[in-house]
């Protein structure tokens, strides 16, 4: 069994059950980047697609965290006072603390939610990763794994690719950052180190991508990651989700809650959809060809 909250998106809906023509739907991300801005995007148009508009019948409030931890435990703190019909947190972080805000609230399994809470998983399939990353560099010997230690989600996908890694001949090399600052400093940390760099769906690496794709293209390093919507950013690869399309799914199960379902009722869903986004301009810059069989396989191609 695996936890929901050890998903990045753990889309956790918490509410009372309610059946009312106005509502307030809470939202709330650890930080501000493309994957989770487009997740908070899919929820509201989820909800209007169900007819809960904004000005209308919907007050839709949102703050991030800005990636301080307990900017989000008083962002939580602040929501449960407000009691809003449904809280929203988008990533690990802000869900543990919105949970962390409340009492008797069980944590919820893939197999059984509970109590007042239920949500999506995005766990990423480190073990496809893998696969392309061999599939793009066939000797691949070590890959950097560039994370925040401090990030429970990273540090779960971190047991999960050693496994599929060491399978496929590949020994994984770490190198962490806790905060953004850290992360072009960490990144060029495993220069001489590493053959290649994988970025899980961390929000602390991604909110600062850009400094490890400088480290990456100026050491001809490639840096592949988890998240899509950081490829048009420099990444040379990601396989994963298109983060609006799961905030739609997660703004489907708000709505079955504003509808008046129990959120402890609604299964825990994994996220569906998984797309192939390639950078054919970052891999020129970081040294490498992408084989034509990835090209084809794409279903996003940015030049």
């Amino acid at each position: 069994m695996r936890s929901m909250l050890l998903a990045l998106l753990a889309a956790t809906a918490i509410a009372t059950p309610a059946l009312a023509k106005d509502v307030t739907v809470a939202v709330t991300a650890i930080v501000e980047h493309p994957a989770l801005d487009a997740a908070r995007d899919g929820v509201k148009d989820a909800l209007a697609e169900a007819g809960y508009k904004e000005g209308e019948n919907l007050k839709f409030i949102y703050q991030s965290a800005q990636g301080n931890p307990a900017t989000a435990a008083q962002i939580a703190r602040q929501f449960i006072g407000d009691a809003p019909d449904v809280i929203v947190p988008i990533s690990t972080p802000s869900a543990q603390a919105v949970v962390s805000a409340t009492r008797d609230i069980p944590i919820v399994t893939m197999e059984k939610p509970g109590g007042n809470v239920t949500g999506l998983s995005d766990l990423s399939p480190v073990v496809e990763h893998v696969a392309l990353i061999k599939e793009i560099l066939p000797n691949i010997k070590k890959i950097g794994f560039l994370y925040n230690s401090g990030e429970t989600n990273s540090v779960s996908l971190l047991a999960g690719l050693k496994v599929a890694a060491a399978n496929a001949g590949i020994e994984v090399v770490e190198s962490a950052a806790t905060k953004s600052a850290e992360v072009q400093g960490a990144a060029r940390a495993l220069i001489g180190r590493a053959d290649a760099i994988y970025i899980p769906t961390d929000n602390t690496i991604i909110s600062a991508l850009e400094g490890a794709v400088s480290v990456a293209e100026e050491a001809k390093l490639p840096l592949f990651t988890a998240d899509t919507d950081s490829v048009s950013r420099g990444a040379v690869a990601a396989l994963g989700f298109n983060y609006y399309d799961v905030g739609k799914q997660t703004g489907a199960v708000v709505v079955r809650i504003l509808n008046g379902e129990k959120p402890g009722d609604i299964d825990v869903a994994v996220a569906k959809g998984t797309d192939l986004v390639v950078n054919l301009s970052a891999a020129k810059k970081m040294g490498i060809v992408l084989p034509q069989s990835v090209i084809d396989r794409a279903t996003k191609k940015i030049d």
